[in-house]
């Protein structure tokens, strides 16, 4: 190799790195609902499209929509009031809630843009209402802390935004969510998601003790071999719940 070509390879190679980190400077934004700064590359009306087009796959992988309507009502009536009596009210996101028919998978999770699902193992562990509002509120607490959103940003940014906002291939996006690469949420992430589900479930008149419940019955799910904390994406139930303990005193006495 010449010693010219070298030197423009180089100078290539420090530019996209210049370009790319200008580029994430320029993406830092305060996020409206929970006061965090973030870097963001996706409008709402993108992630309610990558959302839209994630969904059905995701239904797919766990054996489709349950067949029971009044279990699929009792969700939807839980979930819009939820976001009718809180912030979420006033967001740009389209919320959508499903129960999937996956029994075995005992789980609840949002695509970004408000789609919202819970499987049918997870459902049917519940014991109250309040429990169903619990899961619902943490979940629509991932999309108004735009976590999605946030790892799109950091997976590759440069791949979807080198010719702007109008280039994201949503083919890839929905592809990558479908394999759970941005699925996976970080500690920092349910924490986030838990404090606000607290809120929402107050402003809807839920008792988010309850919340207390749901964080159990995962624990009771993992088993006693479950991973440890720092080798898990997800904090230990046990320090959910003083989260949340500490999150319910915090709005109370915001009231």
């Amino acid at each position: 190799m010449r010693r010219g070509n070298f030197k423009v390879r180089i100078f290539i190679g420090v530019a996209i790195i210049a370009f790319a980190f200008i580029r994430r400077c320029s993406q830092k934004e305060t996020n409206p609902y929970t006061g965090r700064t973030q870097a963001i590359s996706l409008s709402p009306d993108q992630e309610i499209a990558i959302g839209l087009q994630s969904a059905p796959g995701m239904e797919q992988q766990h054996g489709g929509l349950h067949p029971r309507g009044d279990y699929q009502a009792l969700v939807d009536n839980v979930g819009n009031k939820l976001v009718q009596s809180s912030l979420a009210k006033n967001t740009p996101y389209r919320y959508e809630f499903h129960l999937l028919a996956d029994d075995n998978t005992i789980n609840a999770f949002a695509l970004p843009g408000g789609q919202i699902y819970i499987t049918q193992a997870l459902f049917s562990q519940l014991e109250n209402e309040d429990q169903l509002a619990g899961v619902l509120g943490h979940e629509i607490g991932h999309v108004l802390g735009k976590h999605s959103n946030e790892r799109i940003t950091q997976a590759d940014f440069w791949k979807y935004f080198v010719m702007g906002a109008g280039a994201v291939d949503m083919g890839a996006v929905a592809s990558q969510i479908g394999n759970g690469t941005l699925l996976k949420n970080g500690r920092d992430d349910e924490l986030e998601s838990d404090e606000l589900g607290v809120m929402i479930m107050m402003d809807a008149g839920y008792n988010p003790e309850e919340m207390i419940g749901v964080m159990k019955i995962l624990k009771a799910a993992a088993g006693p071999n479950r991973v440890p904390e720092m080798q898990s994406t997800h904090p230990d139930p046990e320090n959910r719940i003083e989260k949340i303990r500490e999150a319910i005193n915090k709005y109370k006495k915001a009231s």
